[in-house]
């Protein structure tokens, strides 16, 4: 890695948006570098099981992240272990801030910064994490056919995921710590439509307890009365909110009301010759495919934008 030298292209993350923004780059023959600051793969490292990447029935999130490395290594690609501080937009190019100090130069920039699940920091939680306790029930609920399993939550997510659920699981209880959902009106009807969805109000999660099989019940507070009871469970899917990991998005970019970066169908900022991809990105649903879709269109808007830059620059020179 050289500071001196200008970067075709400089992704920021290595999760599978990431990685699949790399493969694309280095195919289109674009001067690339990845940066990551943690273990590759990011969230998908951490899951347990995958079932619903197309072509690959089932594995490991772990193995499916080392597959997504390895490809991209494959084509060649460097890779950077470090820390972004600061991502600085400018008119000839734009740099990137390492933790060392060093400052990377590129013409363009992808962020997939992805996003983090709310926590409820009790014990059990990180440590059955992909072994009954879950943050997405897309990717894990086929797990729990015909099994009980304990949504924790009372807003929209949580009430659609429980919806969810309730296709596939024996019993879904529903755990909120008011009297009252949050989730919107048409949500709250048909969850009380739903026969196999049972509410629990006024109780909070205190830990998760786990076997040799994995997750087998949670112990819940009632907060008017202090009572505890301990309920019996396959599975405990937290749905408390969720965060776009979005401190490295320069100021003027725009975003959401909820810190979504908002981009056009190229995954491009307001800022020429930046893109967004991943959970950072505002879009319908977070699932890997879609994170390896949007780092396939975001390199591909980079490689044209770049042969772009590069051309006027080659004609201002023959100007002069």
């Amino acid at each position: 890695m050289s500071t001196s030298e200008i970067y075709d292209l400089i992704i920021v993350g290595g999760g599978p948006g990431g990685f699949s923004a790399g493969i694309y780059a280095m195919r289109a023959a674009l001067k690339t570098v990845l940066i990551e600051k943690g273990a590759p793969g990011g969230q998908m490292a951490m899951s347990g099981e995958v079932e619903n990447y197309p072509g690959i029935e089932r594995i490991g999130g772990p193995d499916l992240s080392m597959q997504f490395h390895q490809h991209a290594l494959s084509y060649g690609l460097e890779m950077v272990f470090s820390e972004v501080k600061e991502v600085e937009p400018g008119l000839a190019y734009h740099s990137v801030h390492l933790d060392d100090g060093s400052v990377l130069k590129g013409y363009a920039v992808i962020l997939g910064t992805g996003g983090s699940s709310h926590k409820l920091n009790i014990p059990g939680e990180a440590e059955y994490y992909g072994q009954g306790v879950s943050y997405c029930a897309v990717c894990d609920g086929f797990f729990f056919r015909n099994k009980t399993v304990v949504v924790i939550g009372g807003g929209d997510s949580a009430a659609e995921e429980s919806l969810y659920l309730a296709k596939l699981a024996k019993q879904v209880y529903m755990v909120h710590r008011r009297d009252a959902l949050r989730a919107s009106k048409i949500l709250q009807q048909r969850i009380k439509a739903e026969c196999k969805i049972e509410m629990i109000w006024d109780s909070v999660p205190v830990a998760i307890n786990a076997n040799e099989q994995g997750v087998s019940s949670i112990e819940l507070k009632n907060v008017k009365t202090g009572q505890h009871q301990d309920l019996q469970t396959d599975g405990v899917f937290i749905f408390v909110g969720f965060s776009p990991n979005n401190q490295l998005v320069p100021s003027g970019i725009h975003m959401n009301a909820n810190g979504y970066v908002v981009t056009d169908d190229k995954c491009e900022t307001n800022i020429p010759g930046i893109y967004v991809i991943g959970d950072l990105r505002q879009k319908y649903a977070r699932q890997i495919v879609i994170a390896a879709s949007d780092g396939c269109t975001a390199a591909l808007a980079a490689a044209h934008y770049v042969e772009n830059r590069k051309a006027a620059e080659s004609d201002s020179c023959q100007l002069v």
